[in-house]
């Protein structure tokens, strides 16, 4: 039996932010709820490298087998390399499965989805560093569970179903990309696998 977790990590997506809808959902729950739990949802810089270091270093002193993480699209690649090297529990919502053929589109100029004004630029060389993060099969599949939608308009379900075939999965016959009802449908399962203190 796992232990309850006592710390969790959450990871945004490609141009996303702690702003986002999700996010905001889950540190209200957290906050509500949880409050003895340890909750970071940081910033990520636009270079996959810098991003996975700063979390990497972040949740160094974490507990291992009482931390969780929770991510979303390109978050959730970031997710699983962190279960696949700290063998945590992870939640995956509608996570990037192959970031680095999907985000060359997107090499240049980008805006964050949650102010306009605020630009970063996606450099050729952050394709290499998603590349090198890939982890392969995971050690331990039974401690992950993916919401995966159908109806995702950015990513293919068929991809991500087949990522995780040995983890915990649930398949949304509709839905999209964003898990628009987050709150009301899936917030509830995500924190019972997560079983926070």
């Amino acid at each position: 039996m796992d232990p309850q977790t006592t710390h969790l990590l959450y990871l945004h997506g490609f141009r996303s932010s702690p702003r986002s809808t999700k996010a905001r959902i889950v540190a209200d729950r957290v906050a509500r709820r949880h409050p003895n739990l340890q909750w970071w949802c940081p910033q990520l810089p636009p270079s996959p490298h810098d991003a996975i270091d700063m979390v990497m270093k972040g949740i160094a002193h974490w507990p291992r087998k009482s931390m969780a993480v929770v991510g979303s699209s390109l978050g959730g690649y970031y997710a699983t390399y962190v279960a696949g090297m700290t063998r945590c529990r992870a939640v995956l919502l509608n996570p990037a499965v192959h970031p680095a053929r999907d985000l060359m589109l997107y090499i240049g100029d980008q805006t964050a989805w949650h102010d306009p004004a605020e630009h970063f630029y996606f450099r050729p060389e952050y394709i290499h560093e998603l590349r090198a993060m890939e982890v392969g099969p995971l050690t331990r599949p039974e401690r992950v569970f993916a919401i995966i939608a159908k109806g995702d308009e950015a990513l293919d379900w068929h991809e991500m179903s087949a990522r995780y075939p040995d983890s915990n999965i649930k398949l949304l016959e509709g839905g999209d990309h964003a898990l628009s009802d987050f709150e009301k449908a899936h917030l509830d399962d995500v924190m019972a696998f997560i079983n926070p203190v």
